[in-house]
C-alpha cells in the first residue's frame, strides 16, 4: 500500500504495538478488523505525507471474454503493481478483494465503505483493468 518496504515495516510494528499494548491494559479491541482498518489508517497518514498519486482518468474497456487467457500471462507481481497504482479507497477495496481472505462484510468494515460505494469502486475497476490487460497482453487476431 505504502510502496516502501521500509515504511510498511514501521507502519506494521507500530500497529502490532498498539495492539499488544491494548491487550495488555485489557483493551483488547472486539473488532477483528481492527487491526486491518488501523493499519490502512496509518498508512494512509504516512502515504499523505510522502507523494500522491496523479489523478489520472483511466481508460476502460468492456470486459472481455477473452481476459481469462490474459490473465493466465500475467505475472502476480504486474497485478500487484496494478493494484497499488488506483487511487484510496479503490486501492484497499481491491487489495482486500483480490486477498479473498475477507468476506464482502468485513471489506465494507474495513475499507469504512458502504455496499454501493464497494460495487461502483470494483465495476469501475474491471473496466480500467481490461483496458489494462488489453493494453499490456493484446489478443492475437486470427485472420
Amino acid at each position: 500500500m505504502l510502496g516502501d518496504a521500509e515504511k510498511a515495516e514501521e507502519v506494521f510494528e507500530a500497529t502490532l504495538r498498539e495492539a499488544a499494548q491494548r491487550a495488555a491494559t485489557g483493551e483488547a479491541p472486539a473488532d477483528r478488523c481492527w487491526l486491518f482498518r488501523e493499519a490502512r489508517g496509518r498508512c494512509l497518514e504516512v502515504s499523505e505525507r510522502g507523494l500522491q498519486a496523479e489523478d489520472v482518468d483511466h481508460a476502460q474497456d468492456e470486459l472481455s471474454a477473452a481476459a481469462p487467457d490474459q490473465i493466465r500471462r500475467l505475472d502476480v507481481a504486474q497485478l500487484a503493481i496494478w493494484i497499488s497504482g488506483a487511487p484510496e479507497p479503490q486501492r484497499t477495496a481491491l487489495a482486500l478483494f483480490y486477498l479473498g481472505e475477507f468476506c464482502r462484510a468485513d471489506i465494507l468494515k474495513i475499507a469504512e465503505l458502504k455496499t454501493h460505494e464497494l460495487a461502483d469502486l470494483l465495476s469501475l475497476a474491471r473496466g480500467q483493468f481490461q483496458a489494462w490487460l488489453d493494453a499490456s497482453f493484446p489478443l492475437e487476431r486470427t485472420s
